[in-house]
C-alpha cells in the first residue's frame, strides 16, 4: 500500500505528457506486476485503510476498471464497508467519484449511502463531508443532500478557503443549491480572491450558472481581480472569463475596456471561435467602448471578412445578428448573408430552423431601422390585438388608471411593425405637459405628439445588479426610438415589490419626468 500510495503521489504532481510516458514505464515494470498480483492474494487480510488507500492509487494510476485486481478490490470493500471509519469513508468517498458506474461499483456506493445516512450526524470535519458529498453526486435523494448541507452548516464557522473553494465546487456537482454554504464559501473566496488559479475562477463562474446562483459581489470581486491583473492573463484566458460572465448576464465593465483595447491594438488573435465569442458577450452584454467606438466595429468587421471563406452559414448569421445587435451594419458580410439567404441556405431543416429565422428577421429590421437613410415616419400604423393584459402587468394597468383618470388615456399590449410589442403607449401634447386620450389623437392625427412606450421588462433583460439593457432590450429600445417613441423601462420585478401608492408615483415620476424625452443617440451602453 505504502509503496502503490508513494507511486501515485509522485505521479499526480507530473504533468500530463509526464504521466503518460510514467505510466507506461509502470506498467511494464516487472515489479509492479509483482505488486498488483500480491495485492491481489492478500486483499481480503488487508486492514481497512490499506484497503481503501491501495483502491485509490491503482485507479488513480490508471489500471483499468475492469481488470480483477480493481474489481476485487471494489468487491472486499462492499464486503467491509461497516468496518470503515470516517477517514476511510472518505479516501472511499474519493474514489468512487472519479470511477465509471458498472455493477459492483453501484453496489458499493449503495452501500456507502446507506452508511452515510446512519453516521453523518456523528461526522465532524468538513473535508470528509466534502468528500461525501462529491461522491453521492446528483443522485442523491434530496432529504441526504439535506441532511449533509446541515451536517456541513454544524461546522461552517471553521470554513477555510481551500475547503470554501471546493465546497463551492462540489455543490455544483451534486446540483444542489444551499444558499446559506454557498454564501459562505464566496466571502472566503472573495478575501482570498488572488489565491484562486484562473481555471477555479472559470469553474466557479459555471458553478455559478449551473446553481442558479447569482452573488454579484462575488463575480465583481472577480472580475476586479481579472482587471487588476489583465497583465497576468492571455487574451484566450480573458475571452474564457467573460465568456463565463456573459452565461450569467454579468457585464464586468472595467475588464471589458482593456479587453475591447486589446482587440483594437491586436486583433490578430481572433480566430473565428475568438471572434464568435468577443461578438455574442459585447452583444448580449450590451458594451462597445465609449473610446474609439468606431474603430472597434471596423477592427470586428475586418476580423469577420477575413474569416468568410471558412464560416459556415450559421455562424455567418450569429456574427452579423451579434453586430446588429449592437447597432453596426457589416456591409460586405451583409452581402454574402443575404445571397445565401436568396438561395435558402440560411435556414437549415433542424432544431436551428426557428431560431435562425428569428436572426435573420431581426438583421432584416437592423438593416432598414439603422440605415443612415432611414428617417422617422410620421406615423406608425399600430395594432391592439387584446384588451386584456397579462397577471404581471395588472399591477400596471391599475396605477396608470389611478394616474390619468382611465383606460382611454393609454393602450396597452400594443403591436408595431417589425413585430415589436409594448406593453402600454401614452400620447402627450408637443409641450410634454399633458396627457391626452387615445381617441381624440387617433381621430385627429399630429405629428407633433409625443409618444411614450412602456416596457416592463423581467430582470433576465438587464445586467446583472444594473440598470443596464441587455442586448435585445437596448436593440428594442433603440429601434422604437427610430419609429418616434421615447420609451420608459422598467424591472418589473422591482415594480411589483411597490406599495400602491409608490407605483403610482414611480409612473408620474417617469411620464413627466424631462429623461423620458430624450433621444439617446444609441442605446448601446444606455446607462439609466
Amino acid at each position: 500500500t505504502n509503496c502503490l500510495t508513494m507511486a501515485w503521489r509522485l505521479f499526480k504532481n507530473l504533468s500530463e505528457e509526464q504521466q503518460r510516458y510514467e505510466k507506461q514505464l509502470i506498467f511494464e515494470h516487472p515489479a509492479f506486476a509483482k505488486l498488483c498480483q500480491q495485492l491481489l492474494r492478500d486483499a481480503r487480510r488487508m486492514t481497512r485503510g490499506d484497503l481503501v488507500f491501495s483502491l485509490h492509487a491503482v485507479v488513480h494510476l490508471g489500471v483499468p476498471q475492469n481488470t480483477l485486481l480493481v474489481q476485487t478490490l471494489v468487491r472486499v470493500c462492499q464486503e467491509k464497508l461497516n468496518q470503515l471509519d470516517n477517514r476511510c469513508i472518505s479516501v472511499l468517498a474519493t474514489t468512487l467519484a472519479g470511477m465509471d458506474k458498472d455493477k459492483n461499483v453501484s453496489a458499493l456506493q449503495a452501500g456507502l449511502q446507506l452508511l452515510v445516512e446512519q453516521r453523518i450526524s456523528n461526522i465532524r470535519d468538513i473535508f470528509i463531508l466534502q468528500n461525501l458529498m462529491k461522491c453521492l453526486g446528483k443522485d442523491a435523494p434530496v432529504f441526504l443532500k439535506k441532511k449533509l448541507e446541515m451536517a456541513v452548516l454544524r461546522e461552517i464557522d471553521g470554513l477555510t478557503f481551500p475547503n470554501a473553494l471546493r465546497m463551492f465546487l462540489t455543490l455544483a456537482a451534486m446540483n444542489y443549491c444551499s444558499l446559506p454554504i454557498l454564501n459562505a464559501c464566496s466571502e472566503k473566496i472573495q478575501e482570498n480572491v488572488h489565491d484562486v488559479p484562473f481555471r477555479q475562477l472559470i469553474l466557479i463562474l459555471e458553478a455559478c450558472h449551473s446553481l442558479q446562483y447569482r452573488n454579484v459581489k462575488l463575480f465583481s470581486a472577480l472580475a476586479d481581480y481579472v482587471h487588476s491583473t489583465a497583465y497576468l492573463w492571455n487574451k484566450r484566458q480573458i475571452i474564457l472569463f467573460l465568456s463565463a460572465c456573459e452565461t450569467l448576464g454579468f457585464q464586468p465593465r472595467e475588464l471589458l475596456g482593456v479587453f475591447t483595447e486589446k482587440v483594437t491594438e491586436d486583433p490578430e488573435f481572433l480566430n473565428l471561435r475568438n471572434l464568435l465569442i468577443v461578438l455574442r458577450v459585447c452583444s448580449r452584454l450590451n458594451y462597445v467602448p465609449r473610446v474609439q467606438k468606431h474603430l472597434f466595429f471596423e477592427t470586428l468587421h475586418s476580423c469577420l471578412n477575413k474569416c468568410l471563406p471558412q464560416i459556415s452559414n450559421t455562424e455567418l448569421l450569429k456574427a452579423v445578428y451579434s453586430l446588429g445587435i449592437l447597432g453596426y451594419l457589416p456591409h460586405h458580410a451583409l452581402d454574402v448573408l443575404l445571397q445565401k439567404d436568396s438561395k435558402d441556405e440560411l435556414i437549415p431543416s433542424d432544431d436551428l430552423k426557428e431560431q435562425n429565422a428569428v436572426m435573420l428577421r431581426c438583421v432584416k429590421t437592423c438593416m432598414e431601422l439603422d440605415s443612415p437613410s432611414f428617417t422617422k415616419p410620421a406615423f406608425v400604423l399600430t395594432e391592439n390585438l387584446s384588451s386584456l393584459v397579462s397577471v404581471n402587468l395588472k399591477k400596471a394597468q391599475e396605477a396608470l388608471i389611478e394616474l390619468l383618470g382611465g383606460e382611454n388615456m393609454f393602450r396597452q399590449n400594443v403591436w408595431l411593425p417589425y413585430k415589436y410589442h409594448i406593453d402600454f403607449e401614452i400620447r402627450m401634447d408637443s409641450d410634454r405637459k399633458k396627457v391626452l386620450p387615445i381617441a381624440a389623437t387617433d381621430d385627429h392625427p399630429d405629428s407633433r405628439i409625443q409618444r411614450l412606450a412602456f416596457l416592463f421588462a423581467p430582470m433576465s433583460a438587464f445586467c446583472l445588479g444594473t440598470t443596464h439593457p441587455q442586448g435585445k432590450l437596448a436593440m428594442k429600445k433603440r429601434h422604437l426610438n427610430k419609429l418616434g417613441y421615447h420609451v420608459i423601462l422598467i424591472q418589473n420585478k422591482k415594480f411589483q415589490e411597490m406599495t400602491n401608492e409608490d407605483a403610482v408615483e414611480f409612473l408620474k415620476g417617469k411620464i413627466y419626468s424631462e429623461d423620458a424625452f430624450s433621444f439617446p443617440e444609441a442605446t448601446v451602453q444606455d446607462n439609466d
